[in-house]
């Protein structure tokens, strides 16, 4: 105020003031200046809030603008080297929150304020700072798709973090329960506003990753203001979703709002009603689907069974052909032919024995000397002897052979030996098992007994070492 004083001082009394009053003339450039500097001297610098009107932006880069709220309005600067340092471009309407120096534009005596600092007031307040926290939190890596889990396509459970009494609840439920009501809900109630909100979100979160009874999350709630949404804007929220190790859903607000919880969760829903069609499957889809597969599965069942029978009727065949009764039957068969031969070879050798005696009687008659009648019977007896002899050796020799080749028939017989306790087992279209290896457990093998065969499932495979 001394410059105050000093306005009203009266000049120092001369010895004609009492004879005539002096007065102090200002011009007004002197007076808005003593002015300006009556107002910059003794106000000290003043935060304000109101709303632009009237923006400028000349080329010189200051800006010239209104204040104003309901009943009033000052005339601003903001000059240069100020506005280039904002982190945001103001437009009429702004909702603003400034630092300013109260001063006088002396060229024509308005009133106005310098300003300092400008910042967004109410909701653009909130903005700036979702916008820093969504910068920092991207940078960090919170927001990376690499990182993000995959919503199971079936969930056991389906977990919901939001308000118990609210719409978004009711609208998560009824989703749920029209698209596939066979699967359970559990319902994590949370304040969804207030200054509670975010705690009770992350306690939610940290409660829902430690029981692992849900396969997904639901973090919702309806639309409402950017402040209304100020818990799913959180720093911690935004963590505690990150470090859940539970694949997480976010329906936050409408289709246009977005929120730090969308970003960090796994899928972002426009809804809540959106984020519960994103998690349960489609019951009248999936019966379809298994109506599809069921067709699909007796087609496929009726094809392998009829390959099946026409295998197993050629196997049947195969069998016929390759039996040891077969080929029984034909050794049989040989042996039979074999003795017939024996015999034929018999009788003709007799025959050209009788013959051979037949021509010696001949002669005999011919010459009929006693004595050589005699050598010839001798001689004849000598001969009959020894083809008996022979003969007998050689049906003996030859019954021997067919015995031999009996017994050799017998033993490699594949009857003989199953006669004998042993049995035979096959796999894989008849072929012969010979090492244990060779099966897997669980296979079905065929084992065939002197008497019947035995179908088995191998249980356990013993390799001899």
């Amino acid at each position: 105020m001394s410059k105050f004083r000093d306005f009203y001082t009266p000049p120092a009394e001369t010895p004609a003031a009492h004879s005539r009053p002096q007065r102090e003339i200002f011009s007004v450039s002197r007076l808005n200046r003593e002015v300006r500097d009556l107002l910059e001297g003794n106000f000290p610098l003043v935060w304000v809030e109101a709303e632009i009107s009237n923006l400028a932006r000349p080329t010189s880069g200051h800006w010239y603008f209104t204040l104003k709220d309901a009943s009033a309005q000052i005339r601003c600067a903001m000059f240069r080297g100020k506005n280039s340092r904002l982190r945001f471009q103001p437009e009429n309407g702004s909702q603003v929150l400034v630092r300013a120096q109260l001063s006088l534009y002396e060229a024509r005596g308005e009133y106005q304020m310098l300003i300092e600092h400008m910042e967004e007031a109410g909701d653009g307040a909130l903005r700036r700072a979702f916008e820093q926290l969504k910068q920092r939190l991207d940078t960090e890596g919170l927001f990376d798709a690499a990182a993000k889990k995959a919503v199971p396509t079936l969930p056991a459970q389906i977990g919901v973090i939001t308000s118990p009494t609210g719409a978004a609840v009711r609208d998560i439920l009824h989703i749920l329960e029209r698209r596939f009501p066979a699967i359970p809900v559990v319902i994590y109630p949370v304040a969804v506003q207030g200054s509670a909100a975010a705690s009770e979100i992350v306690s939610a979160l940290e409660a829902a990753g430690k029981r692992k009874e849900c396969d997904v999350l639901i973090v919702a709630r309806g639309g409402g203001s950017l402040e209304d949404l100020i818990a799913f804007n959180d720093e911690q929220v935004a963590r505690a979703i990150h470090n859940c190790p539970i694949p997480i859903v976010s329906g936050v607000g409408h289709e246009v709002d977005f929120t730090i919880a969308d970003f960090v969760a796994d899928l972002r829903a426009p809804t809540p009603s959106g984020a519960a069609e994103l998690v349960s499957p489609d019951r009248d889809a999936w019966l379809k689907r298994f109506t599809q597969l069921q067709s699909h599965l007796q087609t496929a069942i009726t094809q392998q069974l009829n390959q099946r029978q026409q295998q197993r009727v050629w196997l049947e065949k195969r069998l016929q052909q390759q039996h040891p009764g077969q080929q029984l039957q034909q050794q049989a068969q040989r042996l039979d032919g074999l003795e017939q031969r024996l015999q034929r070879n018999l009788q003709q050798q007799l025959q050209q024995r009788r013959s051979g005696l037949a021509h010696a009687a001949t002669k005999l008659l011919q010459h009929n000397p006693s004595i050589h009648i005699q050598q010839l019977q001798q001689r004849q007896q000598q001969l009959t002897s020894r083809l008996k002899r022979a003969t007998q050796q050689q049906l003996q020799q030859r019954q021997q052979q067919l015995q031999a080749a009996s017994r050799t028939l017998d033993a490699v017989s594949p009857l003989a030996v199953l006669g004998r306790g042993f049995s035979m087992t096959t796999h894989h279209k008849g072929k012969v098992l010979r090492d244990a290896s060779a099966v897997a457990i669980g296979d079905r093998v065929e084992t065939k007994l002197a008497q019947g065969r035995l179908l088995c499932v191998v249980t356990e495979a013993i390799n001899n070492e």
